[in-house]
């Protein structure tokens, strides 16, 4: 098994170089999670007692770096004790009795090449890691607020562009402040007990000015924590209001009280409606059976009536008919007992109109004068006499 001292890089140099390597260990082994806050507060007191010293002490240790993981899980003795064993010249663990204050300290010679290439290493590493997560960028219909880890969520909204943030300690969140469809859909009773499932399209998107107070209660999915609640209860209680057929024939009505009720809600949360519309309204299977039923049963009605109506004007076409026939029968009898040549005039009325059909058609007919409804006798007609 590698031991503790075989397991370390080897370094001695100036009391800066100590500093640097103590700050070393203490930054690889936080970072691997192998060092107690005793640990910390350890060298920490060593790093404090090379900074006054301004010297390393007497018969300096080399300083074992990237200490590796303890050799013995099942070993009493703390961890500090024994990386102290082998660098006593640091103090890891206060000691009795030692005291460097009257000891000369010979100069040890600058840490070498390796040491100022690993610096350097270091320091230009930490540099690029700045620049990259230093900047960030807020796009078109979008805004940024900046939570810290000291003080929190910062007031300050940062509009759209490029914006600098310390790296660690500062994080961008960024908002689409751009409306946004949600289609939400809820299944409620109406006033006279009927099961209606309406879908409802709304418009939302964050007040910009109020997105610090949106992260501090609801965070990034503000929509799903509040859309949904606020969409139900709305629609639940507007729709109880209404009759089924209501729903349909009122759409605008129910649609502007929804959007109303919504705006007053989402307003309370910090939140914009821009536009609220219904995109569905279905009904249960028995309903939409006994909306056709009625729609049919009504037809059936009106037609019945149609008929009904009809009867009653051909009812009284027939009496208008039958009184002018028994008035004109009886103005004709009263002509004919007045004045016999009525009879006369009428029969001269037929002749003429059957003379005017032979005429007009293509065959040629010969009628007897009888046939023309004439009594040539009784006219007093001489024949020769014409001649």
């Amino acid at each position: 098994m590698k031991s503790e001292t075989d397991s370390c890089t080897e370094f001695s140099g100036s009391v800066l170089d100590f500093q640097f390597e103590i700050f070393l260990v203490w930054f690889w082994n936080f970072f691997n999670s192998s060092w107690t806050l005793a640990d910390t507060l350890g060298l920490l007191k060593a790093a404090l007692n090379l900074s006054r010293s301004r010297s390393l002490p007497v018969n300096p240790k080399p300083l074992h770096l990237l200490l590796g993981p303890e050799s013995s899980a099942s070993s009493s003795s703390p961890f500090l004790h024994r990386c102290d064993s082998h660098v006593p010249h640091l103090s890891l663990v206060p000691r009795v009795n030692m005291n460097f204050n009257n000891v000369k300290v010979p100069k040890v010679p600058g840490g070498g090449a390796v040491s100022a290439l690993l610096k350097v290493g270091i320091i230009g590493g930490l540099g690029l890691y700045g620049a990259a997560n230093s900047l960030y960028n807020v796009e078109g219909g979008h805004r940024a607020i900046v939570f810290n880890r000291i003080i929190g969520v910062k007031d300050k909204v940062y509009p759209e562009g490029t914006h600098l943030i310390i790296p660690w300690f500062e994080r961008p969140v960024i908002y689409d402040v751009r409306a946004r469809p949600h289609l939400v859909e809820s299944t409620s009773g109406s006033r006279d007990l009927q099961m209606v499932k309406i879908g409802l399209r709304v418009l939302t998107r964050p007040l910009p000015d109020q997105l610090p107070t949106v992260y501090r209660t609801l965070g990034e999915n503000y929509n799903e924590r509040v859309l949904p609640s606020i969409v139900h209860e709305t629609l639940k209680a507007v729709v109880a209001q209404y009759n089924a057929s209501q729903l349909i024939t009122q759409r605008e009505t129910v649609s502007r009280e929804i959007r109303k009720i919504l705006t007053e809600r989402a307003a309370n949360f910090n939140i914009a409606l821009d536009d609220v519309s219904i995109t569905t309204l279905t009904f249960g299977k028995e309903f939409t059976a006994a909306i056709e039923a009625k729609q049919v049963a009504a037809q059936e009605a009106e037609r019945a009536k149609f008929v009904v109506d009809k009867a009653e004007q051909d009812k009284k076409s027939a009496i208008i008919r039958a009184e002018g026939e028994a008035t004109s029968a009886k103005l004709i009898g009263e002509a004919i007992a007045n004045n016999p040549a009525f009879i006369t005039l009428r029969k001269i009325e037929a002749a003429r109109e059957i003379a005017h059909t032979i005429s007009n058609s293509a065959n040629k007919v010969f009628l007897n004068s009888d046939d023309l409804l004439l009594n040539l006798q009784e006219m007093n007609l001489d024949v020769n006499k014409k001649k």
